[in-house]
């Protein structure tokens, strides 16, 4: 399929969704969140570093540290809704989950069916490949086939990089596991991720003398939100702006990520 294709037919899925959403779930999120007395929030718990699950099958990563802190600043107790990539927007928009905080960068086309909060992080798309390819710029792709999660932002900015590069294929697999499971098999040996992903199939996998070859964009991660929410996304631009000047949020993104963020975003 292509990714035209792809995106439409996304689009107008998720757009029947918003239509068919129950009344309840488009009232508002902040006053039901009190009412039930817990947020529910959508995380990945397959995408390290952001989410994972411990030797104790307990959930952890960065994500799930700012999940816990938004609750705890809310006054309310935390479930953690487990999603996929593919699935964060749908569970979103149906009501399962009151926000998601999933690695979830900005894109233009979720913005046509979500709101987002003020970015709180920041995540860098790659490609990765052996120590012996030598890829610098789109046009050293010619002639190779490079790995990648659907509808990833990894995927939309592959698309875009390898628009020109007639010779270059790209293998789209479902999800972020089956893609790293494709890389580590030696289905691919070239794949595109965010940077956080391809350090881990690189840490995972030492044999493959994986590297990052180049940096193709740099998304802001923001926290999900339905349109309409405005009081819900209200709270949470405050929370978020409070929490980045405090530091707080800073610290949990240099745990995981080793960096500080960028300091505009922190202003």
């Amino acid at each position: 399929m292509s990714k035209t294709n792809f995106t439409r037919r996304t689009a107008i899925g998720l757009g029947l969704a918003v239509a068919l959403l129950p009344a309840s779930v488009q009232a508002d999120t902040l006053d039901t969140i009190k009412q039930r007395g817990k947020i529910l929030i959508a995380i990945d718990v397959s995408h390290p570093p952001y989410g994972m699950l411990d030797d104790k099958a307990k959930e952890t990563g960065s994500d799930v540290e700012t999940a816990n802190l938004l609750a705890k600043d809310l006054g309310v107790p935390l479930e953690i809704v487990q999603v996929s990539g593919a699935n964060r927007v749908p569970f979103l928009l149906s009501g399962k989950a009151d926000i998601v905080i999933a690695s979830f960068s900005i894109t233009e086309e979720r913005k046509k069916v979500i709101d987002y909060s003020r970015p709180y992080g920041v995540i860098p798309v790659v490609i990765a490949g052996p120590t012996n390819e030598k890829i610098k710029q789109a046009n050293d792709l010619d002639g190779k086939t490079i790995a990648v999660a659907r509808g990833t932002t990894a995927d939309i900015e592959l698309t875009k990089v390898l628009k020109p590069v007639s010779g270059a294929r790209i293998v789209r697999y479902e999800d972020e596991a089956t893609t790293n499971t494709a890389v580590a098999t030696g289905q691919q040996n070239i794949f595109a991720a965010a940077l956080s992903t391809a350090n881990e199939v690189r840490d995972a996998n030492p044999a493959k003398n994986l590297e990052v070859k180049m940096t193709m964009a740099a998304y802001p991660m923001a926290i999900g939100l339905r349109k309409k929410d405005d009081a819900l996304r209200d709270w949470v631009d405050n929370w978020v702006t409070a929490n980045l000047k405090n530091g707080k949020l800073n610290e949990i993104y240099k745990k995981y990520f080793k960096s500080d963020l960028p300091a505009e975003m922190m202003e």
